[in-house]
């Protein structure tokens, strides 16, 4: 038993609760699952206890002699390691014994080797100024030189030491003793300099990098060691390497020789930077004099510059690599040198062509709606006035309207066209103006800009759409295309601001020339804004003035005073308004948007309630004429309610309750007067409608408005 407690002691991890449940259950299984029996269970905890006291006696034991065990060995270890360590202590001695030894060893060893090298130095000297001697000799001696070293090229090295060496001493002899010597040597020293030059060209054909180096520190001693860095770069910008675009190569072609320079020459930066010099002042600034000559068409003149000067600021940014220190700026420098004389103009050109483009543009729109673009005459708002005037007091129409068959005149289209040239331009602006030039030159772009798209193209269609515009009071039914002008012109006006915010805001803000940009936009748009205001105002007058003129001649007075009962409908000249009115309310809330909307829609609706206002005024009415009057109101008040506007809508339902005035029993006046639709409005208003019931007189000798008079009064 205490083996299966010992199994079920050492499970990792041990619970305490499961191993009780378990006792319980083997237990339970004793005496069938199906009893319980307490002292049964009572008894085998007991026993268990014991059995476990039993096994930590046991365990403890074993414990006891474990740790007896592992102190003895620790005590065997602790003097194996004190031994250990007493060993390693005299080999640590042995080892600075033998490093003092090697260090004195060393000592007698330089010193020895000083000693040689003072001794061997002065005679290495002596017969190399012995064999200059004996070259010098040959040189102060008539005649040609007939040593065999300068002609064979096998010892060009020892050739080229030794002629660099006599140039150097030849340097400081007397010219006159010594002329034909010292002219000798010169004459050698080019004929062996000119060979190793031969000789570092052929083996860069040959790509031998090592004898290129050789080449190249033996020359870097001779005066002309420039002209091997220039056959270098010539050679290796002999062959073309980008083909017909001179740009695409550049690049991994100075990748490729910086390996090479690297290896080959002992100031490698420098050669680069000259490698790079020798490609800027001829393969690029050729390829871009060449492209830019042609300046015929001056629009591909300017996007050929942008492109090649866009392509050479992006291969100084990846050149930029090569150049450290004080060379930082060169790229910069040998751009510049290269498109100064185009920059210089740059500004005149692009105003030039921006400008003949939107001519273009302007010209090519007019001549597809075949209009002939006119001269805004001065005062023609003053005749047009003066002939609406005289045609409306003598009844005569003298004012000629030209409407252009509803023609616009605007276009989105060829707004987005200006503007793309325009954001071409701003761009193009960017990217070659200076940054001291860059917002007035913008600025005189935006200038190019707002002239034509708003000044030429939208308040021209403006001009020509308030001349379009019927007169007030007319006698046919108006023709009204203005609301469209109106629309289109604020979707330029839209686009515009978008590209505006976009390209041209960033690169004025800050500057000087930043208040100016947003006043001449603003002076621009006022002016637009002005004339859509005016229009819209003489729109409303036109659409108002045929209404009222409308309903005067054609609403009968019998439609409200009928002799006899009739049907209690709306009357024809009433159907005929609204029936206009509709489209029209539809029309302005298709082409007016934003706040706009709303304020049009409120002013429409004013003034549609104030024609029918008056034109109610001007009757008098029986009660099946009430009725129809009522009938009328309620068409009305039905087509203002698509405004949504409250105040409309209120104005028409007060409308309505004077109308029923018109129709209560004239008892019952007071009570309705007093309603809340009619308890604020002025009591001049009230009584100028009951004046309009045709028992008016009988009411008022009943004096049933006595009431009414007193109660406005308080």
């Amino acid at each position: 038993m205490l083996s299966q407690y010992v199994e079920e002691l050492e499970q990792d991890p041990f619970e305490v609760e499961e191993f009780i449940e378990r006792l319980c259950w083997r237990t339970n299984n004793e005496i069938g699952s199906d009893q319980f029996d307490p002292d049964l269970l009572y008894e085998t905890f007991v026993e268990t206890i014991k059995d476990m006291k039993i096994l930590q006696e046991r365990q403890q034991r074993k414990c006891d002699k474990l740790e007896e065990a592992l102190k003895e060995e620790q005590a065997i270890f602790v003097k194996a390691i004190d031994k250990f360590v007493g060993k390693h202590q005299v080999s640590v001695d042995y080892f600075h014994q033998l490093d003092e030894k090697i260090n004195s060893v060393a000592g007698k060893v330089i010193h020895l080797g000083e000693q040689l090298q003072n001794v061997n130095m002065p005679r290495s000297r002596a017969v190399e100024a012995q064999l200059l001697l004996n070259h010098m000799t040959e040189f102060l001696t008539p005649g040609p030189i007939v040593n065999d070293i300068y002609s064979d090229k096998g010892k060009l090295y020892e050739a080229a030491d030794i002629i660099q060496k006599l140039f150097q001493i030849s340097q400081d002899l007397p010219a006159q003793r010594f002329a034909n010597a010292k002219k000798k040597i010169e004459s050698k020293y080019d004929d062996v300099e000119m060979q190793l030059i031969e000789e570092f060209a052929t083996a860069q054909k040959m790509e031998n990098t090592e004898r290129m180096k050789e080449l190249s520190d033996i020359l870097s001693q001779f005066k002309g060691y420039t002209q091997v860095i220039d056959v270098y770069i010539e050679q290796s910008q002999a062959t073309t390497y980008g083909g017909r675009d001179v740009f695409e190569g550049i690049v991994p072609l100075c990748h490729k020789h910086y390996k090479i320079i690297q290896q080959v020459f002992s100031a490698p930066d420098k050669v680069i930077s000259k490698f790079i010099l020798n490609i800027y002042q001829l393969k690029i600034n050729q390829f871009v004099q060449t492209k830019l000559d042609d300046r015929k068409d001056e629009g591909k003149y300017l996007k050929t510059l942008s492109e090649l000067y866009s392509r050479t600021m992006k291969l100084s940014a990846e050149l930029q690599e090569f150049f450290k220190g004080s060379e930082d700026d060169l790229l910069q420098k040998l751009t510049a040198n290269i498109f100064d004389r185009h920059l210089a103009t740059y500004i005149e050109v692009e105003s030039r062509t921006l400008d003949g483009k939107c001519q273009v543009e302007l010209k090519k729109f007019y001549e597809n709606k075949n209009h002939q673009k006119k001269q805004i005459e001065r005062f023609q708002e003053l005749r047009r006035d003066m002939q609406a005037l005289i045609g409306s007091r003598a009844n005569i129409n003298i004012a000629q309207i030209e409407d252009y068959g509803g023609e616009t005149f605007l276009s989105e289209e060829l707004a987005i066209n200006l503007l793309q040239q325009s954001s071409h331009a701003v761009e193009r602006c960017c990217l070659l103006s200076k940054e001291t030039d860059l917002s007035r030159n913008i600025l005189k772009l935006t200038d190019i800009l707002l002239r034509y798209l708003l000044h030429e193209h939208c308040d021209y269609a403006l001009d020509l759409g308030l001349q379009a515009i019927p007169i007030a009071e007319c006698k046919s039914v108006p023709q009204i295309y203005f609301f469209d002008v109106a629309q289109k012109c604020n979707a330029i006006v839209h686009l515009l601001e978008k590209t505006y915010n976009g390209s041209v805001i960033p690169n004025v803000i800050g500057t000087a020339q930043y208040t100016d940009c947003i006043q001449k936009k603003r002076s621009y748009l006022e002016t637009v804004e002005n004339k859509i205001e005016t229009g819209l105002e003489r729109t409303l007058n036109a659409i108002f003035g045929w209404v009222k003129t409308y309903l005067s001649n054609e609403q009968k007075k019998s439609d409200f005073k009928p002799d006899t009962d009739v049907d209690t409908v709306a009357s024809n000249a009433c159907l005929a308004v609204v029936q206009y009115l509709n489209p029209l309310i539809g029309l302005i809330q298709k082409t007016i948007d934003g706040e706009n909307l709303a304020a049009v829609l409120t002013e429409f609706g004013i003034r549609y309630h104030r024609v029918i206002f008056e034109h109610l005024q001007q009757f008098q009415y029986n009660t099946a004429g009430a009725m129809c009057a009522i009938c009328d109101v309620n068409e009305y008040r039905k087509s203002a309610r698509v405004l949504h506007s409250p105040l409309v809508t209120q104005l028409f339902d007060v409308l309505h309750a004077l109308c029923n005035l018109l129709l209560v029993k004239h008892e019952n006046l007071q009570e309705v007067c007093g309603g809340e639709t009619l308890n604020y409005l002025d009591k001049s208003v009230v009584m100028n409608f009951i004046q309009l019931r045709s028992d008016y007189k009988t009411i008022k000798i009943s004096n049933s408005l006595k009431g009414i008079s007193d109660q406005r009064m308080v």
